[in-house]
């Protein structure tokens, strides 16, 4: 691979430039620049980190070096996207820095914003090079997400194509599912998401098998039928519901017969217990009764040195006598079988009887 130092103005940047907003929509460079590449995360840039960068040229101060990939016709950002867009959406009045607009300036202080030379890298060589090298550069300003890193690696119709699905802020994805999921989808978290899902954990796996793939209908409809899934089975939606791992749910209990009017039932109650620290745990203990879902609440320091004393180091079930550092709080009656955390149902018993302890 050749890489190359060059510097080049705001002024030669902005010639031509064009923001469709959309994929591939972003030129530059005498419309010989790619800004934003398949690979390329979307503009996330705004508000404070925009106009940063426009005080930094403004004062002539170095911004972080950019780096261009060259095509045989053109050049693509491979880092320096948020940068380059900033500077070019000020140029073009589409937002003002200390209220005052590009075209409010003088004349002289806009001669010195696009006489304003940035220092960008140059790199030729084969894609895997390019791709490579932008996933091991340090990124500076907005950090790159896994996803993003992914995406790099991963190109082609078949991503361009889950992304227009998955990637935008108002998209199909966004608006079928927003309340159940976490995270920013123009950052990738909902892409990212069901990736997991779909590959069991195994996203770098199911991307490269997928890349060259014409579209991404198996992953959309996926996604729909997770999200289907969701909402015949938990008829009533509660806030708790936001960002639970539906993927698991759904790939172990999409065959299984529900009783969804039971379910709702049964967690309604539990949505009661002041036992459950963590409500959103109850969705998956309702389907595989694994109680560490609910992270139940314990029995504090003070209670154990309490009860200690009260049994005078005696374990409630072997009956032999330990030191407090050997014995573990228990429910006298399981959680599961209708015990609560609180004193009149709190004993202390050896490790080896906690161990070994069932619920019966």
């Amino acid at each position: 691979m050749k890489i190359n130092l060059k510097e080049i103005s705001i002024r030669d940047i902005v010639e031509k430039y064009e923001n469709n907003n959309v994929e591939n929509g972003v030129i530059g460079y005498n419309g010989k620049l790619n800004i934003r590449p398949k690979y390329q995360r979307e503009f996330v840039y705004s508000g404070k980190p925009q106009e940063e960068v426009i005080r930094s040229v403004m004062k002539n101060f170095p911004l972080n070096v950019l780096y261009w990939a060259k095509n045989p016709d053109d050049f693509e950002v491979i880092d320096g996207q948020q940068r380059t867009i900033s500077i070019c959406e000020y140029i073009k009045g589409n937002f003002s820095v200390d209220d005052m607009f590009f075209h409010n300036l003088t004349d002289d202080s806009k001669n010195k914003i696009l006489d304003y030379k940035l220092m960008v890298y140059i790199c030729e060589g084969v894609n895997s090079e390019k791709l490579d090298w932008f996933k091991t550069i340090n990124i500076a300003g907005v950090k790159l997400t896994e996803q993003e890193l992914r995406n790099a690696v991963y190109s082609g119709e078949w991503l361009s194509d889950a992304k227009k699905f998955f990637s935008k802020q108002d998209g199909p994805a966004y608006n079928i599912a927003k309340q159940y999921l976490k995270g920013v989808a123009i950052r990738q978290d909902y892409l990212e998401t069901v990736l997991k899902w779909i590959s069991n954990d195994n996203i770098n796996q199911y991307m490269a098998k997928n890349q060259n793939n014409p579209n991404s209908n198996e992953l959309t409809l996926y996604f729909k039928s997770v999200i289907s899934w969701i909402e015949v089975t938990f008829v009533n939606y509660r806030k708790e519901m936001k960002g639970i791992d539906y993927g698991s749910l759904y790939n172990e209990f999409k065959d299984v017969p529900i009783d969804s009017k039971k379910i709702e039932q049964e967690i309604s109650i539990l949505m009661q217990d002041s036992d459950i620290i963590n409500k959103s745990g109850i969705y998956h203990y309702v389907l595989n009764r694994n109680e560490k879902h609910l992270n139940l609440r314990t029995f504090d320091d003070n209670l154990k040195r309490e009860t200690y004393e009260k049994q005078q180091g005696i374990c409630g079930m072997c009956k032999d006598h330990f030191e407090i550092e050997e014995m573990e709080s228990d429910h006298i009656i399981p959680w599961s079988k209708g015990g609560k955390t609180n004193v009149d149902n709190h004993q202390l018993i050896c490790r080896n009887c906690n161990r070994t302890k069932s619920n019966k």
